[in-house]
């Protein structure tokens, strides 16, 4: 798929899910704020309660990018966690290596960064990880390899180009962005993470 038509992808699918998912798709929101389609404009029908469980679970996954098995092997995972399984869930999402490299700044987007990882340009504590669903643990060092660091886009981003696009970093990271490096100093908690998402909608969607 080129990234042309992958770009365009993210914007429908942007508006489709009443969030912009990449930097590209915020301009597109600005212009056009309802869903694709003949019918976008018109106003929603009364929703079922599925329907929206349904958008709900689907606006998380769009803003991880990932497949449908991999959310539901992470809801499981959140069901055995203690506390409230929603927050558990946001929580291990969070700390995927794909998700950490986009807080970092490292990335632009969660795809770049996702590419970033399996291109094998991340290193954690020293050694390279090329799995986007690599759990990172409390105290990790996620840092952009030595000779990957001196090309082009990782230039840029050490250089903080990409802030203007992403939220502030989040406090459960430390990072030193002309080092292109970045610990995770604590667990991070829903209330600080960067996602829009109703979690309580998503687990009863599961539950059902």
């Amino acid at each position: 798929m080129s990234s042309v038509t992958r770009s365009r992808r993210q914007v429908r699918l942007s508006r489709a899910l009443g969030l912009a998912l990449t930097p590209k798709a915020v301009k597109h929101f600005e212009k056009r704020p309802y869903p694709p389609g003949e019918h976008g404009r018109a106003r929603r029908r009364t929703e079922s309660d599925y329907a929206v469980r349904l958008r709900e679970k689907q606006r998380l996954r769009a803003q991880y990018a990932l497949r449908e098995k991999q959310l539901a092997r992470a809801y499981q995972d959140a069901r055995k966690a203690p506390g409230l399984t929603g927050e558990a869930l946001v929580e291990i999402l969070e700390t995927r290596l794909d998700a950490l490299v986009l807080r970092s700044g490292f990335a632009r987007t969660i795809l770049q960064a996702r590419q970033a990882v399996t291109h094998r340009h991340i290193l954690v504590d020293g050694k390279i990880v090329d799995r986007p669903s690599f759990r990172v643990k409390v105290g990790q060092t996620i840092q952009v390899k030595p000779k990957s660091q001196a090309t082009t886009p990782f230039q840029v981003a050490a250089a903080g180009a990409h802030r203007d696009v992403l939220p502030a970093v989040p406090g459960y990271l430390d990072v030193q962005l002309e080092k292109l490096s970045a610990v995770l100093v604590r667990d991070p908690k829903r209330a600080e993470v960067p996602v829009t998402c109703e979690v309580q909608l998503v687990v009863e969607y599961y539950a059902r």
